[in-house]
């Protein structure tokens, strides 16, 4: 059988399970490295493909796959560099969604045969990564029994079946192993959400309604704090930002410190406990103003008086000052903004009017008149009262 005749059957045996998979509402972001391209000309050349395919790249040379990762892998073909990449998909396709559509990550990385002989196994490592966990498929393929484009055909059809049941359907995909092939299938659900966030997996976590999600949308305006606990000054404050920005707010409680330890998820835990179930909360590891702007650029950040103080202090930069001055034109470039809410300090309720912005950073700060909020306590105040 001639290749494009060849082609065009696997295509005709293909197509109606990839139009069962864009029958689906799942939205998916594909990256393959050393093997897969064929898997996505399948997924494209079948009509409804923009249903499903958000996005697809190769990440081929080194530059592009560090660039795709963020850091630069152990090995190109390995189960871990497939993990990375298909959560970076995964990432990737939570970022682009403009819906509540079911987003997916899936990966290849592979070393297969070439123009020269390999010293290694001929090898493939699909990922499949949902909100859920991670199904790894391992497969070695017996080498010397097909040519390059044999253990791409079949690379590809892994990849097939592998977005079926990624896409929540059952595969019937007839992948073409032989005895000398080995496939191995491993699955593995995530942590819980906080404890991705205490181990550096996720970098934020959005609760909304009793449910954690992570890396959710955070909303527009955040209200940062340590809600030790949650009183009513934050929620009058959260209200009155609400009303001036016109933006939903919520509430970002970062669980490291600059000079404490990291809060455990038993702490967290009771912290949250506190809110009303209608309440956001935005729980990081974002223990700067500087690393919460670049976390939720163009985001409002609802401030008090003495916070907004240290904001436009060098000693808070190191004692730099060209340090502070490059962290407030960063965050003015990404469009973030603070709205300064006074406080009493020693008897005098100060405001905006009394914090020395830099000269050209003025447009980073926004006032909350005080007729339209004040509230002096503190949760150290309400903490003490509960004790007595």
């Amino acid at each position: 059988m001639s290749p494009t005749k060849e082609k065009t059957t696997n295509m005709e045996e293909l197509r109606p399970h990839i139009e069962k998979i864009h029958a689906t509402p799942h939205k998916a972001v594909v990256a393959v490295s050393g093997a897969g391209t064929q898997a996505v000309a399948w997924l494209l050349g079948v009509a409804g493909a923009s249903r499903t395919i958000l996005e697809a790249l190769v990440p081929y040379a080194r530059e592009s796959m560090n660039s795709f990762l963020g850091f630069e892998p152990e090995q190109s073909a390995s189960a871990q560099t497939a993990k990375d990449m298909a959560k970076a998909a995964y990432k990737k396709a939570k970022s682009q969604l403009e819906d509540n559509s079911p987003p997916v990550g899936l990966a290849c990385a592979a070393a297969i045969a070439s123009d020269r002989p390999k010293r290694g196994d001929h090898r493939a490592y699909v990922s499949a990564w949902d909100e859920h966990g991670n199904t790894l498929y391992s497969l070695n393929l017996h080498k010397g029994l097909r040519d390059r484009a044999g253990e791409e055909e079949l690379v590809s059809r892994l990849l097939v079946h592998a977005l079926m049941l990624l896409s929540g359907l059952d595969s019937d995909v007839e992948l073409g192993l032989t005895p000398g092939d080995a496939l191995d299938v491993d699955r593995a659900e995530h942590p819980s959400p906080i404890s991705q966030l205490l181990s550096g997996d996720a970098d934020w976590i959005v609760v909304r309604n009793g449910s954690m999600e992570v890396e959710g949308k955070a909303p527009d305006a955040l209200l940062p704090g340590s809600f030790s606990p949650i009183h009513q000054g934050h929620r009058g404050l959260a209200e009155a930002a609400g009303k001036i920005s016109g933006a939903e707010v919520g509430y970002e409680l970062s669980v490291t410190n600059v000079d404490k330890p990291d809060l455990e998820e038993s702490e967290i835990l009771k912290r949250l406990a506190r809110f009303e179930e209608s309440e956001i909360a935005v729980l990081t590891r974002a223990e700067t103003f500087f690393k919460k702007a670049r976390l939720f650029p163009g985001r409002t950040f609802v401030v008090g008086w003495d916070t907004a103080i240290r904001l436009v202090a060098p000693r808070y930069y190191g004692d730099d000052t060209d340090a502070m001055m490059m962290a407030l034109a960063e965050m003015l470039a990404a469009g973030t903004g603070f709205l300064v809410a006074g406080r009493e300090d020693q008897g005098v309720f100060k405001t905006l009017d009394d914090v020395r912005v830099p000269q050209g950073f003025q447009a980073l700060f926004k006032d909350i008149p005080e007729d339209q909020f004040r509230e002096d306590i503190s949760s150290t105040q309400l903490r003490a009262s509960e004790s007595d």
